[in-house]
């Protein structure tokens, strides 16, 4: 033990020590990028129209904000009604025990909550004038959801539950983001 401190000791000791010398002289700047040749940019013709910036479609906006807003709403209500059956069927792998009480109820509460989202983002996926960037992960969530409860109720196994709602996931993903990208929020 004493060999190791005084190795240890003499190696601190016979380390470089760093020292900062002050300098009085500043160092000169650093010359700037040289000059690249390159074209400007070509003018416009006179009788070209110029590029469009205006103010996005005021009917699709609305539109976008209106089925996005309800895309949210059933997102919210389907995992807060489905999260108790999740944490009930947890950690079984394939195996689902179907007659324990809380997995009942839960199941008859998510099933119930699945098939109400499911019905209100297929009517947000249905908004008129929406784009077919949102209105397609919307309808495909509300599709899969419906699987889910479909698969909820033949009481089917962990790995088809935990797949469609990776699925669905997925999906609530892909429709955020493009009502993200298209001015909404879901």
């Amino acid at each position: 033990m004493t060999a190791t401190l005084l190795v240890s000791g003499s190696t601190l000791f016979a380390a470089p020590v760093a020292l900062a010398d002050p300098q009085t002289e500043q160092p000169a700047p650093v010359p700037g990028p040289g000059t690249v040749n390159m074209a400007a940019p070509a003018p416009l013709p006179p009788d070209a129209p110029a590029p469009e910036a205006g103010p996005p479609d005021q009917g699709t906006y609305a539109s976008v904000v209106t089925a996005c807003k309800q895309f949210g709403v059933a997102l919210d209500y389907a995992a807060n009604n489905y999260e108790d059956f999740a944490y009930n069927t947890a950690g079984g792998g394939n195996s689902v025990n179907y007659d324990d009480p809380n997995v009942a109820n839960s199941n008859v509460i998510g099933r119930t909550a699945l098939r109400e989202a499911a019905s209100t983002a297929m009517d947000a996926a249905n908004t008129p004038g929406l784009p077919g960037d949102i209105s397609a992960p919307m309808r495909s969530w509300s599709i899969r959801a419906a699987k889910l409860l479909l698969i909820m109720g033949i009481r089917g196994g962990g790995d088809s539950l935990n797949s469609t709602a990776g699925d669905m996931n997925t999906d609530a993903k892909n429709a955020q983001m493009a009502c993200a990208v298209n001015g909404g929020r879901a």
